[in-house]
């Protein structure tokens, strides 16, 4: 998965250059390459939300600000909280997004680099979900969160944001089901089951964003 040539944060969809090509083949990507994604993640997942954030919500959006990566224990903060190794969150009181590149090396050694979109669009859905009304905000706010994945990195795609390779999904399905509980960000006792979250995402890939506040989501 790549994104589109061109797009910096603030840019307008209209704005994107021609397409990007696809990346190759769907085996793990080296990890040279990781950081490049982890940048051309966040600009398309921040991409996204500033065009459609006001058109669902009808309000203004402002982008989180990324502090990640980090290494080990050694990351930013949140609200006098030490970080967590091998992890990826979103910290509300100060409205940053943080990741462990261990984590991220992992993942994309073992599963491909689908799984470098899938955390960032996931804590994305964090930040997305500090700019609503608690009463928009699902009990189950880690499954929506992974709703709100599928519905970004999907809907992307189609503004010319991303051009994702055909085995992209495959990854994505492979990282939320092969490793949870391995680490802190994919612990089912607090994101859900590897059923429940490869169920949100496709949800959120298949319908949009509206699929991720229907009752019961």
């Amino acid at each position: 998965m790549i994104i589109s040539p061109g797009v910096t944060p603030g840019a307008s969809v209209a704005e994107a250059a021609q397409p990007a090509p696809a990346i190759g083949p769907t085996a793990p990507a080296p990890v040279r390459n990781m950081a490049a994604d982890e940048s051309a993640a966040v600009r398309a997942v921040d991409g996204f939300w500033r065009r459609h954030f006001p058109q669902y919500f009808h309000r203004g959006y402002t982008s989180p600000r990324v502090t990640g990566p980090y290494h080990g224990s050694k990351g930013p903060s949140c609200d006098g909280e030490r970080t967590l190794a091998f992890n990826a969150f979103y910290c509300k009181p100060q409205d940053f997004l943080a990741w462990d590149d261990n984590l991220m090396s992992a993942g994309y050694q073992k599963i491909g680099d689908a799984w470098v979109y899938l955390i960032i669009a996931h804590e994305w859905g964090h930040a997305i979900q500090a700019r609503l009304s608690k009463r928009w905000v699902s009990v189950a706010a880690e499954l929506q969160a992974d709703c709100l994945a599928g519905a970004t990195l999907h809907g992307a795609q189609r503004d010319g944001l991303l051009r994702a390779d055909p085995g992209d999904d495959g990854e994505i399905t492979r990282g939320l089901g092969a490793v949870a509980d391995d680490y802190a960000w994919t612990a089912s006792g607090d994101h859900g089951n590897a059923q429940q979250r490869v169920h949100a995402y496709q949800a959120g890939s298949q319908d949009g964003v509206a699929a991720c506040f229907r009752t019961g989501q």
